[in-house]
């Protein structure tokens, strides 16, 4: 069951990360509302879903999007592509708010094991 959470909880944040990016200029004081409900599933994704052998691969694959996503987004180098600029920056700030908080647990999760082995 737990997994199951873990799983719709990717889904639904990838999808409303991508909602949220192409419409969050209408969204007014909603938009806040709608990143929060985005962090929250990344951490959820972080707790749940992501463990053992996989957590590497998930950290390189997640520093590796976050970095990307920054250039693309938050750095406001696409805002200036004709017609889909905005559209493409609002989408990479969201995925930025759902997969940090996952790649943080992750990494905070994977640092506390380390600290265990004696």
């Amino acid at each position: 069951m737990e997994k199951k959470i873990g799983e719709v909880s990717f889904v639904l944040g990838v999808v409303l990360a991508v909602i949220i990016g192409l419409i969050g200029g209408y969204l007014g004081a909603l938009g806040p509302w709608l990143i929060s409900i985005l962090v929250l599933l990344g951490l959820i994704v972080g707790f749940v879903n992501i463990g053992g052998k996989e957590t590497k691969d998930f950290v390189w694959m997640a520093v590796a999007l976050v970095l990307v996503a920054y250039i693309g987004g938050a750095s406001g180098t696409l805002t200036s592509v004709l017609y889909i600029g905005e559209y493409l920056s609002g989408v990479f700030n969201s995925i930025m708010a759902f997969v940090v908080p996952a790649v943080v647990v992750v990494a905070l999760k994977e640092i506390y094991a380390f600290a265990q082995i004696k």
